[in-house]
């Protein structure tokens, strides 16, 4: 039987890439952040959620959009755009869905930009029921290393990398007895979100499977 785990901590994100940069959205974005903020006023934005960034890079400077109702928030500078929600799952991925095609067209219509790819990030902090993590991330210790020592390992971490997809387990260090995955996939800019989420569900199932969780329902 697999064992059940409970998944406290979560996080999405989604950064898009333009093909080419948009300065304008560095330098004269009055109209674009206008248009944001009006595609997001079903979610209740107020002046105070809105912020000017103006550190790091230029590619890293622009707005930002928090969206406090829904734990979210929305980036635009001329080179990407970014957005992130926590404490996500999958019964509000179509609501997700809806709120970034919201922004994304607002940002778009006001804009020379074309998105490119879109790199997405799923962190979550799940936490098993009865067995130590430990337990349960220890059979993909390699042999060789377990080997090492006597005793029984009381951590570990596998990061696996593939050309558009990055795979993290660790353990976590924000919840006892937790453990943390990291999931992090490249679409290419023409892949829909529905086909996105597909993907990137079949994914965390695979990951479930191989170690033997389900997540709690």
């Amino acid at each position: 039987m697999p064992e059940i785990v409970t998944t406290p901590i979560s996080y999405f994100e989604v950064e898009m890439e333009y093909a080419e940069p948009d300065l304008k959205m560095w330098l004269d974005r009055v109209n674009v952040v206008q248009a944001v903020w009006a595609a997001l006023k079903p979610w209740n934005v107020a002046v105070d959620d809105v912020e000017i960034i103006q550190t790091g890079k230029p590619s890293e400077q622009g707005i930002k959009f928090k969206i406090p109702q829904k734990l979210s928030s929305f980036f635009f500078g001329p080179a990407y755009c970014r957005f992130t929600r926590d404490s996500t799952d999958w019964g509000v991925a179509e609501e997700t869905i809806g709120i970034i095609d919201t922004v994304t067209t607002a940002l778009l219509s006001q804009t020379q930009a074309v998105i490119a790819n879109r790199r997405t990030i799923i962190v979550l902090h799940v936490q098993p029921k009865k067995l130590p993590f430990i337990q349960i991330t220890g059979p993909l210790i390699p042999e060789q290393l377990v080997a090492l020592e006597a005793e029984t390992p009381k951590t570990m971490a596998i990061v696996v990398k593939w050309e558009k997809r990055k795979m993290t387990i660790d353990g976590s260090g924000s919840l006892a007895n937790g453990i943390f995955l990291r999931f992090e996939r490249e679409f290419d800019g023409s892949v829909g979100y529905e086909e996105m989420a597909y993907r990137l569900k079949a994914d965390e199932d695979q990951i479930f499977a191989m170690l033997g969780v389900q997540e709690e329902i």
